[in-house]
């Protein structure tokens, strides 16, 4: 479930990964954004607002 989506940004080069071992550790993968995921995060993240604020007028719901 996860590790297909962390593939799949991986491979739109929304993020990049990388191992990391340790003696006496098992290895480890950590991931970082790079420029192209952080210009998408900021697109998906206008068009959750634009989403969230439309459900908001249909709902009546006001945030304090």
């Amino acid at each position: 479930s996860l590790y297909p989506l962390l593939y799949e940004l991986e491979a739109k080069r929304w993020i990049e990964g990388r191992w990391l071992e340790k003696p006496g550790e098992r290895r480890r993968r950590f991931y970082h954004l790079t420029a192209a995921g952080k210009r998408q995060l900021v697109a998906e993240r206008r068009g959750w607002l634009e989403f969230a604020n439309a459900i908001s007028q249909i709902a009546g719901v006001e945030y304090a």
